[in-house]
């Protein structure tokens, strides 16, 4: 029964862990929203030449897998590009760090998805070995 006991505060205590860390990283989260607008998700910041007769010209676009971008012209139609400038322009840096934030938070929130998982796992175990210990043999 002492053993039992010992693996009850044991799975007690690492819940607690759990939790706690689950907590952080969802302020983490909370944070990284609270500090501006995020990209939608799928989109990454792509670099694009224009050749002329005599020059070259490097522009930047927030790049999208589909379609959701307004178009310039009015038209209904959506598109998968937002075309943002030269580099170092205020729209540039600021899909940048939208980007950024996407990706921060995307990983955050898979990192408390492990979590619970394993909070989930615990329990489960928890609830297996009261069952087996209780069951006879």
């Amino acid at each position: 029964m002492s053993t039992q006991k010992t693996n009850s505060e044991s799975d007690l205590a690492k819940a607690d862990r759990l939790l706690s860390a689950i907590a952080a990283l969802e302020q983490q989260v909370e944070q990284i929203r609270g500090t501006g607008e995020i990209a939608p998700p799928a989109c990454h910041v792509a670099r694009y030449q224009v050749k002329r007769p005599h020059q070259s010209y490097w522009y930047y676009k927030l790049h999208a897998s589909d379609p959701i971008f307004k178009r310039a012209n009015r038209s209904r139609k959506l598109s998968k590009y937002k075309h943002l400038g030269k580099g170092g322009s205020a729209a540039h840096v600021e899909a940048v760090m939208q980007v950024t934030r996407r990706i921060l938070i995307d990983e955050l929130q898979q990192a408390i998805y492990t979590l619970e998982q394993v909070l989930v796992d615990l329990g489960n175990n928890s609830d297996s070995e009261g069952k087996s210990s209780a069951s006879p043999k």
